[in-house]
């Protein structure tokens, strides 16, 4: 394709201060109460939506100006794709290039989500083992509790070629972060095992289930020390959570889910990818006509699809700017919201938080009565439902598998908790949603209700 074309976000030109957009609140009155209630007026009404973490939120404004992209695709098709999807891609990455402090646009692409990133990178390091550039059981080192996609597609890329995967289990409830990075290091130890050599370390910087925000730069440090090969930050829950300095984290790799905690409309989010000798050898799942020319290009043109979620970037940093303090100011309130609903919760049934505040974001873990009996994922699934069904709270459950000494774990008056709740905290919610989500509980507890027996219909 010649270069003059302008197309399929090539940033190639342009990219040093020419697009620069500002990442700072304008300064104007902050947005009100009854403006937000208004831009999230499409949520359904009566339900207590404290589950923000999985599918996020996009707000009317963002949604109006995703429809504009729709149309204007619409309107006339070649025009928007010769002469408007290539620099409307590229504002966009610029906008995250300013908020994640990372060196060049180049090193950013926009993707649908994390799963699409993970592919990238995992491909990446299945070819290694294909290719017979690293040993047969040479390793990768994960979190046990890292996404079950990653983990699928650990199988499906990297076993399968003949590599070998060492989990490290999180530990849960956790008192300090010390306890994750004795675990780390000797996971690191075993993945060195036998003059192995660990190719790839997968680093989740907010776990999802149980959520925990990862000493993620200390654990990166300690790769680099190990002599790890190449470390894989899977952030699907940080930007718009947690402060993001791609710099200072120093990973190789680094994702996350804009649609989760930064407002997008699903699905879009973006891969990081450090300027090095792995750079060229990134390459999109889906293979275009781009394949080749850098994955920023490769992912801003994988056949017709609608690419609106990956252009209204600009619309969601004006949407954030209008909250004082810009989106370090809601990232700031939803931390101070959700612990304190997640303490209001636990003082009311007895329980605990399963970590400490420093290492919550806009989740938190909140122990469930142990009256409940949480006895299998099956359970927490049905306690789950049978609150949205009949209490019309939406919030996940995990479920905690006692270990075999019965010790570590924490209990109630009643005995051993089983099951947390991770109660998520956004700009729409208010304190009634977490006062439904605690009666709710305390009405099962009233009633003897234990999971086993409860209906989702």
């Amino acid at each position: 394709m010649d270069q003059e074309e302008p197309r399929n976000g090539d940033s190639t030109h342009n990219h040093h201060g020419l697009l620069h957009v500002s990442k700072k609140p304008k300064l104007a009155l902050p947005i009100s109460e009854p403006e937000i209630r208004d831009e999230f007026s499409h949520h359904q009404t009566g339900v207590a939506r404290i589950n923000n973490g999985s599918f996020g939120s996009c707000p009317k404004s963002v949604l109006a100006a995703q429809r504009k992209w729709q149309l204007k695709f619409l309107e006339q098709p070649d025009d928007f794709y010769f002469n408007t999807l290539r620099n409307g891609i590229l504002k966009s990455r610029t906008v995250i290039k300013g908020l994640i402090n990372a060196d060049d646009v180049d090193e950013i692409s926009l993707v649908d989500n994390a799963t699409t990133a993970a592919a990238i990178v995992l491909q990446q390091i299945g070819r290694g083992f294909a290719e017979r550039k690293f040993n047969q059981n040479d390793t990768v080192v994960m979190l046990h509790c890292a996404f079950q996609a990653v983990k699928k597609s650990i199988q499906a890329y990297v076993t399968r070629a003949g590599g070998s995967v060492v989990e490290v289990q999180l530990p849960f409830p956790l008192a300090s972060e010390e306890e994750i990075i004795r675990e780390f290091k000797e996971g690191l130890a075993k993945g060195k095992e036998n003059g192995k050599r660990i190719r790839l370390a997968i680093i989740d910087h907010i776990t999802s289930m149980p959520c925990v925000v990862i000493p993620v730069r200390k654990l990166v440090k300690i790769c680099r020390e190990e002599g790890v090969d190449q470390v894989f930050v899977d952030a699907a829950h940080a930007i718009g959570s947690v402060k993001i300095d791609v710099k200072e984290i120093g990973a190789d790799f680094y994702v996350s889910n804009l649609h989760k905690w930064f407002f997008c409309p699903p699905a879009v989010a973006f891969l990081y990818c450090r300027n090095s000798k792995f750079s060229p050898d990134m390459h999109h799942p889906v293979v275009s006509h781009e394949f080749g020319k850098g994955l920023p290009v490769e992912s801003a043109w994988i056949g017709t699809r609608d690419y609106s979620s990956q252009l209204v970037v600009p619309s969601v940093l004006e949407f954030v700017n209008r909250f004082e303090g810009g989106i370090e100011g809601i990232m700031k309130r939803n931390h101070e919201q959700v612990l304190k609903m997640g303490r209001m919760l636990a003082e009311s049934w007895g329980t605990n938080l399963g970590s400490p505040s420093e290492m919550c974001a806009g989740m938190v873990m909140v122990g469930l009565p142990s009256r409940l009996k949480i006895m299998s994922e099956e359970d927490a699934l049905k306690l789950r439902g049978h609150l949205r069904v009949y209490f019309g709270v939406e919030v996940p459950i995990h479920y905690l598998a006692p270990k075999e000494d019965d010790e570590g774990g924490a209990r109630d008056k009643d005995g051993i908790i089983s099951g947390y709740a991770r109660i998520s905290h956004q700009v729409y919610n208010t304190s009634e949603d977490y006062e439904k989500f605690r009666i709710a509980v305390l009405h099962l507890v009233e009633e003897k209700k234990i999971c086993k027996l409860l209906s989702t219909e």
